[in-house]
């Protein structure tokens, strides 16, 4: 299912969010849609909630394209490139939100629950990065930016979320690797590694039984997490690439 409100315009930015509908991705779209950039946003289950944000994103100046797409499947996401080509031509920023989560114990989890997190949270990133690649390279140029977790370069034992931690883990290394890979062709490629974030995703009285563990005394707001993105998509980014920005008040490190 797709919506597209406007047609692609020669010359606006266009972004890609993989998992925009909601929380941080939501965010992110809406500061670039102030920006004046086309934004297109990939969603699996929440079609209301992609549609709202689309009209959001053109309301702020911006155009926007929601689409149906699973992307922990590589025949989607060659698809989804494909219909965003389609509709602006280019693709100077891909923003990769996606990923389930899910808190299991170790002995308890499930080879099902084991692919799904590796699938929607490291997998997808490869599945897309390797795609958006070729287009920021004929470019010359572009911005790739992904999430991961802001101890995951601890490699911490974590036996209540060992899948969705380690692919998290995985997605530093692809990071890094894509950084090195693309460098040359002036493509950044960095992680935002988030601590707790007031997303919608966690109950209210779970993220406040937290905050005595943060340093900073707060929970963050999916603000905080959008602003270290549109740093790293900024000019003044352009020779930051390979990193990962925690964005956790002090939280994991």
């Amino acid at each position: 299912m797709t919506s597209k409100r406007q047609e692609g315009e020669p010359g606006r930015k266009t972004a890609l969010i993989a998992g925009g509908a909601k929380g941080i991705g939501r965010e992110v779209g809406l500061r670039l849609g102030e920006r004046g950039w086309a934004v297109a946003l990939c969603y699996r289950k929440s079609r209301a909630e992609a549609e709202t944000t689309a009209a959001a994103i053109e309301d702020k100046g911006g155009q926007a394209l929601a689409i149906h797409a699973d992307v922990s499947t590589p025949e989607v996401c060659a698809a989804l490139v494909s219909q965003v080509l389609d509709w602006q031509g280019r693709i100077d920023a891909f923003i990769h939100c996606a990923g389930p989560y899910h808190r299991v114990d170790l002995l308890d989890e499930t080879p099902a629950g084991w692919r799904e997190m590796f699938a929607g949270n490291l997998d997808s990133f490869f599945y897309l990065a390797r795609l958006v690649a070729p287009v920021m390279v004929k470019q010359q140029g572009g911005r790739m930016v992904a999430f991961s977790m802001a101890n995951a370069d601890r490699l911490m034992a974590q036996t209540q979320l060992t899948a969705h931690y380690l692919a998290k883990v995985g997605v530093l290394g692809l990071v890094r690797s894509l950084a090195k890979a693309l460098a040359k062709h002036h493509i950044t490629v960095n992680a935002v590694s988030p601590g707790f974030v007031d997303s919608g995703s966690l109950d209210p009285a779970e993220l406040a039984g937290l905050v005595k563990t943060i340093p900073a005394g707060r929970i963050g707001s999916v603000a905080d997490a959008a602003s270290a993105v549109l740093y790293l998509l900024s000019d003044e980014a352009a020779y930051v690439t390979g990193t990962s920005l925690h964005v956790s008040g002090g939280w994991g490190i």
